[in-house]
């Protein structure tokens, strides 16, 4: 498997060969420079580091700007890691080395999409977890539209068990969209749509990883 870094631009929709009307998502992959190689005997795994979308370098510090300067390429904003590529591609890579979209994909591929979902915040069990609430607003439950309800037993155990669906944190969570097709490549532009939806808002950094 290979993969690369890019950013969520937004949805739309395209005509396939046969006329079907696709829902796609575009995606703005790369170009990603090679600014770090790691190795088994070396660092104890083999990676690909690589960066991309330019920054100014004034705000970098020192050791970000050297660690750009050793690799040849100008200050980057987003720096990650990838472990998927094989050994003989890794072997393959050189420091600066430019890689684009088309280097990697091809229209009708299979990807998957790794993206961190839209944070809700703190949210009811309605929301989080689609209870239907008590209701029964008369009878003195004024106030209980939205509540979970009892949420232990009794005497024994006189505990909450772990698990419990409750209110809490909703969202923000890195999620893997799988078994999307690269449906177009536009390499002049560095754009990939691919059908579907996956987890994320726009100009959200996601990970394209070829099945």
């Amino acid at each position: 498997m290979s993969a690369l870094f890019g950013k969520k631009v937004g949805m739309t929709g395209v005509f396939d060969d046969q006329g079907q009307y696709v829902p796609v998502t575009v995606l703005e992959v790369g170009p990603c420079y090679v600014t770090q190689v790691k190795t088994k005997a070396r660092d104890g795994y083999a990676a690909v580091q690589l960066a991309f979308e330019d920054m100014a370098e004034r705000k970098l510090n020192k050791p970000e700007k050297g660690h750009f300067d050793k690799a040849g390429t100008s200050a980057k904003r987003y720096v990650k890691e990838v472990r998927s590529f094989s050994d003989e591609k890794i072997a393959s890579f050189a420091l600066g080395a430019e890689i684009k979209v088309p280097d990697i994909f091809a229209e009708g591929d299979v990807v998957h999409v790794v993206g961190t979902s839209k944070g809700r915040g703190f949210q009811g069990v309605v929301k989080r977890h689609h209870f239907g609430g008590i209701g029964q607003s008369t009878h003195g439950q004024s106030d209980r539209q939205r509540h979970p309800g009892s949420i232990g037993s009794s005497s024994y155990p006189s505990r909450v068990f772990k698990g419990q669906r409750m209110g809490g944190r909703m969202g923000g969570k890195r999620i893997t969209t799988r078994n999307l097709r690269v449906v177009r490549i536009v390499a002049d532009q560095n754009l990939i749509l691919v059908s579907g939806s996956f987890a994320g808002a726009k100009n959200q950094v996601v990970e394209i990883v070829k099945a």
